[in-house]
């Protein structure tokens, strides 16, 4: 019988399931390297191919930063209670119980006291996986209520900034947060008690615009995205070609804007040596 007269067999799938477990593996964005996820884990989320940094989870930040990996969580309660009730394509009620189911937090920011290198700190934490890491009602006050404490007990002040910007479902009650954080953080500069602003991928926005750039020392992690208007708005409105590596680390700390470009890795060392350095005598 000729060979296309044949019955042709279809090929079934393997009566098994793979014996290789799912999220074994993770493939890097930026070398396209195959990275086994535990030894990601044990170096921050940096790719041990190309130094690329994956994003960290807010408790993921504050386990890498704080001493023995604890800390006490502050305000741990507060709640956005949707102040507009606001809906596009849906409700923001909606959003913000997928966003905490999905995070395991109330919000889009997580505030802890523990110790850096032996040194009593407030850390504040930003959530990208929460609604872009958006700054809203809660976030600003959960991060005055931190710089409160660090001046109640003269502390110095960390934010860990991961952010898309103001959280538009809240409207102008967002964008007051600027001010008001401004202010705390004013309070703290009167006070002479340090406040280091940790910039990651992305920070933009209305949290570039205050919060962000505001530290005494602001140090950025390796090629972060770190600008107010996106590059493509950018291009737009001013109708030209931005150069390469426009509002990257690399082009920042070249223009002035950023002190420090610290590998992740590297981090929690040199925050304890700037805190070494800038902690006045009379404090704990």
């Amino acid at each position: 019988m000729a060979w296309f007269k044949k019955a042709r067999t279809p090929i079934a799938a393997p009566d098994k399931a793979s014996r290789v477990p799912e999220g074994l593996w993770v493939k890097c964005p930026e070398c396209d390297a195959i990275i086994y996820t535990r030894d990601l884990v044990k170096s921050l989320s940096v790719c041990t191919k190309c130094g690329h940094h994956f994003r960290l989870t807010a408790r993921d930040r504050l386990l890498s930063l704080f001493d023995g990996e604890h800390w006490v969580e502050q305000d741990a309660d507060l709640k956005s209670n949707d102040p507009l009730t606001f809906t596009d394509t849906k409700p923001y009620r909606a959003r913000l119980e997928a966003s905490r189911k999905a995070t395991g937090l109330p919000d889009a920011i997580l505030i802890g006291v523990g110790r850096i290198d032996g040194s009593e700190t407030v850390v504040a934490a930003m959530e990208y996986a929460f609604i872009g890491g958006s700054m809203g009602v809660v976030m600003g006050e959960k991060i005055v209520r931190a710089a409160e404490t660090a001046l109640a007990r003269r502390l110095p002040l960390i934010i860990v900034s991961c952010s898309g910007g103001a959280r538009m479902m809240e409207g102008a009650l967002s964008l007051m947060q600027m001010a008001k954080i401004s202010a705390a953080l004013a309070r703290l500069d009167r006070a002479r008690l340090p406040y280091l602003s940790i910039l990651t991928d992305p920070t933009t926005g209305g949290v570039t615009a205050s919060l962000a750039m505001l530290g005494d020392i602001n140090i950025a992690e390796p090629k972060a995205l770190i600008g107010f208007a996106g590059p493509r708005v950018i291009e737009q409105t001013i109708r030209q070609t931005l150069p390469d590596g426009f509002q990257r680390s690399e082009f920042l700390i070249e223009h002035g804007m950023l002190d420090l470009i610290v590998d992740r890795r590297e981090l929690k060392a040199t925050i304890a040596r700037v805190l070494r350095f800038m902690m006045p005598n009379d404090a704990a």
